[in-house]
Protein backbone atom coordinates (compact mmCIF):
# COMPACT_ATOMS: atom_id res chain seq x y z
CA UNK A 1 0.00 0.00 0.00
CA UNK A 2 1.60 3.35 -0.97
CA UNK A 3 0.94 6.28 1.60
CA UNK A 4 1.79 9.52 0.27
CA UNK A 5 3.61 12.54 2.16
CA UNK A 6 1.04 14.53 3.46
CA UNK A 7 -1.28 11.64 4.47
CA UNK A 8 1.85 10.97 6.59
CA UNK A 9 1.98 14.26 7.72
CA UNK A 10 -1.27 14.01 9.01
CA UNK A 11 -1.39 10.73 10.76
CA UNK A 12 1.94 11.91 12.55
CA UNK A 13 0.09 15.06 13.62
CA UNK A 14 -3.15 13.06 14.65
CA UNK A 15 -0.90 10.51 16.31
CA UNK A 16 0.94 13.34 18.46
CA UNK A 17 -2.12 15.42 19.98
CA UNK A 18 -3.63 11.60 21.14
CA UNK A 19 -0.66 11.08 22.56
CA UNK A 20 -0.80 14.75 24.14
CA UNK A 21 -4.55 14.16 25.33
CA UNK A 22 -3.26 10.43 26.96
CA UNK A 23 -0.85 12.47 28.88
CA UNK A 24 -3.14 15.06 30.04
CA UNK A 25 -5.46 12.23 31.30
CA UNK A 26 -2.87 10.14 33.00
CA UNK A 27 -1.55 13.72 35.35
CA UNK A 28 -5.07 14.75 36.06
CA UNK A 29 -6.19 11.31 37.36
CA UNK A 30 -2.68 11.40 39.04
CA UNK A 31 -3.28 14.69 40.19
CA UNK A 32 -6.79 13.57 41.39
CA UNK A 33 -5.46 10.42 43.91
CA UNK A 34 -3.07 12.65 45.01
CA UNK A 35 -5.35 15.11 46.32
CA UNK A 36 -7.76 12.21 47.38
CA UNK A 37 -5.17 10.75 49.68
CA UNK A 38 -3.80 13.38 50.82
CA UNK A 39 -7.67 14.05 52.28
CA UNK A 40 -8.30 10.64 53.29
CA UNK A 41 -4.81 11.23 55.18
CA UNK A 42 -5.91 14.20 57.23
CA UNK A 43 -9.56 12.29 57.87
CA UNK A 44 -7.54 9.53 59.48
CA UNK A 45 -4.65 11.42 61.08
CA UNK A 46 -7.36 14.18 62.56
CA UNK A 47 -8.00 12.58 66.28
CA UNK A 48 -11.57 11.97 67.40
CA UNK A 49 -12.75 14.49 70.06
CA UNK A 50 -14.43 12.45 73.03
CA UNK A 51 -18.00 13.57 73.69
CA UNK A 52 -18.35 16.42 75.60
CA UNK A 53 -18.77 16.11 79.26
CA UNK A 54 -22.15 16.92 81.21
CA UNK A 55 -22.02 20.22 82.86
CA UNK A 56 -20.84 18.73 86.33
CA UNK A 57 -23.04 21.17 88.56
CA UNK A 58 -26.26 19.95 86.66
CA UNK A 59 -25.35 16.53 86.98
CA UNK A 60 -23.97 16.40 90.60
CA UNK A 61 -27.64 17.74 90.97
CA UNK A 62 -29.55 14.02 90.32
CA UNK A 63 -28.63 11.39 92.93
CA UNK A 64 -29.72 8.03 92.09
CA UNK A 65 -31.20 7.21 95.61
CA UNK A 66 -32.85 10.75 95.25
CA UNK A 67 -34.93 9.60 92.74
CA UNK A 68 -34.91 5.85 94.42
CA UNK A 69 -36.75 7.85 97.64
CA UNK A 70 -39.38 9.61 95.56
CA UNK A 71 -39.92 5.61 93.79
CA UNK A 72 -40.31 4.23 97.27
CA UNK A 73 -42.79 6.47 98.40
CA UNK A 74 -44.79 6.24 95.28
CA UNK A 75 -44.61 2.36 95.20
CA UNK A 76 -45.76 2.92 99.35
CA UNK A 77 -48.79 4.94 97.97
CA UNK A 78 -50.13 2.16 95.56
CA UNK A 79 -49.61 -0.45 98.13
CA UNK A 80 -51.96 1.33 100.45
CA UNK A 81 -54.36 1.80 97.21
CA UNK A 82 -54.89 -1.82 96.38
CA UNK A 83 -51.30 -1.47 94.06
CA UNK A 84 -52.66 0.92 91.85
CA UNK A 85 -52.42 5.10 91.76
CA UNK A 86 -55.16 4.88 88.91
CA UNK A 87 -57.04 8.35 88.83
CA UNK A 88 -60.33 7.76 90.82
CA UNK A 89 -58.87 5.95 93.24
CA UNK A 90 -57.11 6.67 96.48
CA UNK A 91 -53.83 5.66 95.05
CA UNK A 92 -54.05 8.56 92.78
CA UNK A 93 -55.21 11.79 95.13
CA UNK A 94 -52.57 10.52 97.47
CA UNK A 95 -50.15 10.76 94.77
CA UNK A 96 -51.34 14.50 93.82
CA UNK A 97 -50.90 15.65 97.43
CA UNK A 98 -47.33 14.09 97.77
CA UNK A 99 -46.57 16.00 94.39
CA UNK A 100 -47.89 18.96 95.79
CA UNK A 101 -46.36 18.70 99.05
CA UNK A 102 -42.83 18.16 98.33
CA UNK A 103 -42.85 21.44 95.76
CA UNK A 104 -44.45 23.67 98.32
CA UNK A 105 -41.49 22.09 100.25
CA UNK A 106 -39.23 23.98 98.18
CA UNK A 107 -39.53 27.90 99.58
CA UNK A 108 -39.87 30.27 97.91
CA UNK A 109 -38.34 29.31 94.55
CA UNK A 110 -41.75 28.10 92.90
CA UNK A 111 -45.59 29.33 92.91
CA UNK A 112 -47.55 26.15 93.42
CA UNK A 113 -51.38 25.89 91.96
CA UNK A 114 -53.43 22.89 92.45
CA UNK A 115 -56.03 22.52 89.48
CA UNK A 116 -59.25 20.77 89.75
CA UNK A 117 -61.91 19.39 87.16
CA UNK A 118 -64.29 16.49 86.69
CA UNK A 119 -64.34 13.85 83.76
CA UNK A 120 -66.76 11.51 83.22
CA UNK A 121 -66.94 8.06 85.19
CA UNK A 122 -67.23 5.27 82.97
CA UNK A 123 -68.04 1.20 83.75
CA UNK A 124 -69.78 -1.30 82.48
CA UNK A 125 -72.49 -2.86 85.03
CA UNK A 126 -72.37 -6.86 83.00
CA UNK A 127 -70.37 -8.66 80.63
CA UNK A 128 -70.97 -7.30 77.16
CA UNK A 129 -72.25 -9.53 74.52
CA UNK A 130 -71.29 -9.49 70.51
CA UNK A 131 -73.05 -11.99 68.28
CA UNK A 132 -72.45 -12.58 64.49
CA UNK A 133 -74.98 -13.74 61.62
CA UNK A 134 -73.38 -15.42 59.03
CA UNK A 135 -75.17 -17.39 56.27
CA UNK A 136 -77.23 -18.87 59.17
CA UNK A 137 -74.64 -19.41 61.73
CA UNK A 138 -74.52 -17.73 64.40
CA UNK A 139 -71.67 -17.37 66.60
CA UNK A 140 -71.67 -15.99 70.29
CA UNK A 141 -68.21 -14.39 70.80
CA UNK A 142 -65.68 -14.49 73.48
CA UNK A 143 -65.71 -11.59 76.53
CA UNK A 144 -62.77 -11.85 79.34
CA UNK A 145 -61.70 -8.98 81.32
CA UNK A 146 -58.06 -11.44 80.28
CA UNK A 147 -57.80 -9.24 77.09
CA UNK A 148 -55.78 -12.33 75.76
CA UNK A 149 -58.24 -14.83 76.09
CA UNK A 150 -61.14 -12.48 75.05
CA UNK A 151 -62.67 -12.21 71.40
CA UNK A 152 -63.55 -8.66 71.82
CA UNK A 153 -63.75 -5.64 74.89
CA UNK A 154 -65.37 -2.75 75.27
CA UNK A 155 -64.07 0.78 74.09
CA UNK A 156 -64.29 3.11 76.93
CA UNK A 157 -67.34 5.84 77.09
CA UNK A 158 -68.66 4.11 74.97
CA UNK A 159 -72.42 4.00 75.10
CA UNK A 160 -75.34 1.62 76.30
CA UNK A 161 -76.71 -0.97 73.29
CA UNK A 162 -79.24 -3.62 73.66
CA UNK A 163 -79.94 -4.36 70.02
CA UNK A 164 -83.49 -6.65 70.22
CA UNK A 165 -82.68 -6.97 66.14
CA UNK A 166 -79.36 -8.14 64.03
CA UNK A 167 -77.86 -5.45 62.10
CA UNK A 168 -76.12 -5.37 58.67
CA UNK A 169 -72.46 -4.91 58.93
CA UNK A 170 -70.21 -2.70 56.70
CA UNK A 171 -66.29 -3.08 56.15
CA UNK A 172 -65.26 0.36 56.45
CA UNK A 173 -62.32 0.90 54.00
CA UNK A 174 -58.65 1.70 54.87
CA UNK A 175 -58.54 2.74 58.31
CA UNK A 176 -61.87 5.29 58.30
CA UNK A 177 -60.11 8.39 58.63
CA UNK A 178 -61.34 9.85 55.54
CA UNK A 179 -64.91 11.23 55.26
CA UNK A 180 -65.48 9.70 52.05
CA UNK A 181 -64.20 6.36 53.83
CA UNK A 182 -67.76 6.77 55.76
CA UNK A 183 -70.41 7.09 52.99
CA UNK A 184 -73.51 4.60 52.57
CA UNK A 185 -73.04 3.76 56.20
CA UNK A 186 -76.25 5.11 58.07
CA UNK A 187 -78.17 2.22 59.81
CA UNK A 188 -74.94 -0.19 59.82
CA UNK A 189 -72.64 -1.54 61.95
CA UNK A 190 -68.85 -0.14 60.88
CA UNK A 191 -66.28 -2.64 61.20
CA UNK A 192 -62.85 -0.19 61.34
CA UNK A 193 -59.03 -1.52 61.21
CA UNK A 194 -57.02 -0.37 63.17
CA UNK A 195 -53.97 2.23 62.12
CA UNK A 196 -54.39 5.05 59.82
CA UNK A 197 -53.60 9.05 60.40
CA UNK A 198 -56.68 9.45 62.93
CA UNK A 199 -57.20 8.51 66.25
CA UNK A 200 -60.26 5.81 67.51
CA UNK A 201 -61.71 8.79 68.68
CA UNK A 202 -61.74 10.84 65.35
CA UNK A 203 -63.16 7.36 63.80
CA UNK A 204 -66.02 7.94 66.28
CA UNK A 205 -66.32 11.43 65.37
CA UNK A 206 -67.18 10.38 61.67
CA UNK A 207 -69.16 7.36 62.64
CA UNK A 208 -71.32 9.70 64.34
CA UNK A 209 -71.57 12.08 61.39
CA UNK A 210 -72.93 9.36 59.39
CA UNK A 211 -75.70 7.80 61.55
CA UNK A 212 -74.02 4.80 62.13
CA UNK A 213 -75.51 2.24 64.73
CA UNK A 214 -72.66 0.58 66.40
CA UNK A 215 -68.60 0.89 66.14
CA UNK A 216 -66.61 -2.87 66.14
CA UNK A 217 -63.03 -1.84 66.05
CA UNK A 218 -60.33 -4.84 65.31
CA UNK A 219 -56.92 -4.93 65.87
CA UNK A 220 -54.22 -4.81 62.75
CA UNK A 221 -52.60 -8.36 63.30
CA UNK A 222 -48.81 -6.69 62.29
CA UNK A 223 -47.31 -8.28 65.44
CA UNK A 224 -47.87 -10.84 68.08
CA UNK A 225 -48.75 -7.89 70.55
CA UNK A 226 -51.20 -6.82 67.84
CA UNK A 227 -53.33 -9.97 67.78
CA UNK A 228 -56.17 -9.37 71.28
CA UNK A 229 -57.79 -6.78 71.31
CA UNK A 230 -57.28 -3.84 73.14
CA UNK A 231 -59.09 -1.01 75.44
CA UNK A 232 -59.41 2.10 73.78
CA UNK A 233 -61.08 5.58 74.51
CA UNK A 234 -63.52 7.40 72.76
CA UNK A 235 -64.57 11.30 73.42
CA UNK A 236 -66.36 11.43 76.98
CA UNK A 237 -69.49 12.72 74.19
CA UNK A 238 -69.83 9.99 71.84
CA UNK A 239 -72.96 8.82 70.95
CA UNK A 240 -72.09 5.48 69.99
CA UNK A 241 -71.79 1.59 71.15
CA UNK A 242 -68.47 0.58 70.52
CA UNK A 243 -66.18 -2.41 70.92
CA UNK A 244 -62.93 -3.45 70.16
CA UNK A 245 -62.27 -6.77 68.68
CA UNK A 246 -59.05 -9.09 68.17
CA UNK A 247 -57.64 -9.82 64.55
CA UNK A 248 -58.66 -12.51 64.33
CA UNK A 249 -62.54 -11.84 65.09
CA UNK A 250 -62.23 -8.98 62.90
CA UNK A 251 -61.05 -10.26 60.17
CA UNK A 252 -63.26 -12.99 59.52
CA UNK A 253 -65.97 -10.47 59.84
CA UNK A 254 -63.96 -8.59 57.30
CA UNK A 255 -63.75 -11.29 55.16
CA UNK A 256 -66.75 -12.71 55.18
CA UNK A 257 -68.27 -8.91 54.33
CA UNK A 258 -66.77 -9.22 51.15
CA UNK A 259 -68.66 -12.80 49.84
CA UNK A 260 -72.13 -12.74 51.76
CA UNK A 261 -74.44 -10.33 54.01
CA UNK A 262 -73.20 -10.41 57.76
CA UNK A 263 -74.97 -9.48 60.84
CA UNK A 264 -74.36 -8.47 64.54
CA UNK A 265 -76.32 -8.07 67.62
CA UNK A 266 -74.50 -6.52 70.91
CA UNK A 267 -75.42 -5.54 74.25
CA UNK A 268 -74.06 -2.84 76.04
CA UNK A 269 -74.69 -2.45 80.00
CA UNK A 270 -72.97 1.06 81.90
CA UNK A 271 -73.41 1.89 85.32
CA UNK A 272 -74.87 5.25 86.37
CA UNK A 273 -71.74 6.94 88.19
CA UNK A 274 -70.91 10.26 89.05
CA UNK A 275 -68.57 12.68 87.15
CA UNK A 276 -65.25 12.29 89.56
CA UNK A 277 -62.81 15.00 89.74
CA UNK A 278 -58.85 14.89 89.07
CA UNK A 279 -56.26 17.47 89.75
CA UNK A 280 -53.47 18.52 88.00
CA UNK A 281 -50.14 19.60 90.09
CA UNK A 282 -48.24 23.41 88.22
CA UNK A 283 -45.49 24.74 89.45
CA UNK A 284 -44.00 27.86 88.62
CA UNK A 285 -40.68 29.23 88.59
CA UNK A 286 -40.69 32.73 90.51
CA UNK A 287 -37.82 34.40 88.97
CA UNK A 288 -36.63 34.63 85.09
CA UNK A 289 -37.91 36.07 81.78
CA UNK A 290 -41.99 35.27 80.97
CA UNK A 291 -41.31 35.34 77.78
CA UNK A 292 -38.96 32.58 77.40
CA UNK A 293 -40.72 29.20 78.98
CA UNK A 294 -40.04 25.93 79.16
CA UNK A 295 -42.88 23.25 80.05
CA UNK A 296 -41.72 20.35 81.56
CA UNK A 297 -44.14 18.01 82.68
CA UNK A 298 -45.43 13.87 82.94
CA UNK A 299 -48.54 12.40 84.03
CA UNK A 300 -48.87 11.62 87.59
CA UNK A 301 -51.67 8.29 87.71
CA UNK A 302 -50.81 5.12 86.84
CA UNK A 303 -52.58 2.38 84.90
CA UNK A 304 -55.59 0.37 87.19
CA UNK A 305 -53.54 -2.99 87.27
CA UNK A 306 -50.81 -1.59 88.30
CA UNK A 307 -48.28 0.91 90.98
CA UNK A 308 -47.00 2.54 87.65
CA UNK A 309 -43.53 2.62 88.89
CA UNK A 310 -41.53 2.55 85.78
CA UNK A 311 -45.05 4.69 83.80
CA UNK A 312 -45.19 7.56 85.00
CA UNK A 313 -43.20 7.23 88.43
CA UNK A 314 -40.08 8.02 87.10
CA UNK A 315 -41.00 10.96 84.65
CA UNK A 316 -42.55 12.56 87.80
CA UNK A 317 -39.29 12.08 90.07
CA UNK A 318 -37.51 13.58 87.28
CA UNK A 319 -39.64 16.39 87.08
CA UNK A 320 -38.95 17.23 90.45
CA UNK A 321 -35.26 17.63 89.14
Amino acid sequence: MIVSEPYRKRMFITLCVIGLVGIATLALAAATLGTLIKRFDSIVSTPITSKPKLNSTLAETIRIEDLMTHLRQLQRIADESNGTRAINTRGFNETVNYIEKYLNEQGTLLKVTRETFKIRNFAIATDPILLSLINGTEKNYTYSSKLARSDFTYAIYSTEANFSDYVPLINIPNFGCAKNEWQNTQGFAALVKAGGPCTYAEKGILAGKNDVKALLFYNDGETNANLAPISVRLRETNKLPALYLSYAAGQALANATLSTLVMVKLSIQLQNLEDFPVDNICADTTDGDVTQTIVVGSHSDSVPAGPGINDNGKDIVLVFK
